[in-house]
């Protein structure tokens, strides 16, 4: 792309954000028309917070965004060919489950196709680590380490979809964040194009998606954004350093928490983990009367908060942003702990 900040390269970075996010804005309302069409509605259950059918499918305008601007923007490669096979994938996945739900094993084989197109036909590897002045190379376990690395990012934004905007607000920062990084310094590489034109089409899908939400992502929708933040994280922070995966994934600690959370709560009553619940850090929120939008509100702020102490981390002072991580990991572990997130205080 370009290796320095003048006035020509932030036209084109503002245009990588501008175009997808002006061309979702106008497409999803068609899209909203074709979900009532073939009936991809969410109804309302005893479990849902919504009150009326909502259309859903709202996946395929976040993915339409994305394919728009790595046309305008990106570059041809293996493993963006990888990347668009997997997402392909999901988005089917997804979009079946819109309309007629699957089994969550049919779902899991799809998201696992998708992961490892993208670890042996794209070549994305977390190969090694290093901690503490310990180094560790995978060797050909790093196929496996990357296929379930990929795997988690997926269901993690997957469980976490349960309130108008919560998933797409949590994804647009996480991207935001990950731009501001690149930008500041300067590597506008693969990894920070595809987050400017995943921040672009993600926002422009939340102007129909926050509360009231006039259309829901679905599960095409979660799915792809779990595996776009897979990907560029692996992309964008490669490296041997712990911290180059780490420091990306506290963007997403709510989801990764909740996902935590909701394995060990169900497998400790027994239950799937698949199994679904009104135990969330989210429906825990609206338990103390907090409403939709104040919620996610709510879920917003703890997400900016620990992306400013990745901003301070990755740019400004690696002890300083590890003091903010662990008093804002701290904080948000204790107050979750005195919910019934796993168990039932009651």
């Amino acid at each position: 792309m370009f290796t320095n900040l003048d006035e020509t390269n932030i036209y084109v970075i503002l245009m990588m954000v501008f175009i997808p996010m002006i061309f979702v804005g106008f497409f999803i309302p068609i899209i909203k028309r074709i979900a009532f069409h073939v009936n991809a509605l969410d109804i309302p259950n005893e479990r849902k917070i919504h009150k009326k059918p909502m259309p859903r499918l709202g996946g395929l305008g976040i993915f339409a965004g994305f394919l728009l601007g790595y046309m305008l923007f990106g570059n041809h490669t293996y493993l963006m060919n990888s990347v668009l096979i997997s997402s392909f994938v999901l988005l089917i996945t997804g979009m079946i489950d819109d309309i007629k739900p699957l089994r969550a094993r049919y779902k899991l084989i799809g998201q696992f196709i998708a992961s490892l197109t993208v670890v042996v036909y794209g070549g994305l590897l977390l190969q090694d680590v290093s901690f503490f002045g310990l180094y560790i190379n995978f060797g050909w376990f790093a196929y496996i380490v990357t296929v379930f690395f990929i795997l988690g990012c997926i269901n993690c934004m997957n469980f976490i979809d349960g309130l108008d905007g919560l998933a797409g607000g949590i994804s647009a920062i996480f991207f935001l964040t990950i731009g501001i990084i690149g930008v500041i310094k300067g590597e506008f590489a693969l990894a920070t194009t595809l987050t400017l034109i995943m921040f672009g089409s993600t926002v422009g899908f939340l102007f129909h998606n926050f509360n009231p939400a006039k259309i829901f992502m679905g599960d095409s929708g979660s799915m792809f954004l779990g595996l776009m933040i897979a990907v560029i994280t692996l992309l964008g922070f490669k490296g041997t350093m712990m911290s180059a995966i780490i420091i990306p994934l506290f963007i997403l600690v709510v989801p990764i928490l909740d996902t935590t959370f909701a394995i060990i709560r169900r497998k400790l009553k027994g239950e799937s983990i698949s199994t679904p619940d009104k135990a969330h850090i989210h429906h825990q929120l609206l338990k103390k009367n907090y409403s939709q939008r104040k919620t996610v509100l709510t879920i917003y702020l703890i997400t900016i908060l620990f992306s400013i102490a990745s901003v301070i981390y990755t740019l400004y002072s690696q002890l300083i942003g590890m003091i903010i991580y662990g008093l804002l990991m701290f904080i948000f572990i204790y107050l979750v702990l005195n919910t019934n997130v796993i168990f039932n205080k009651k």
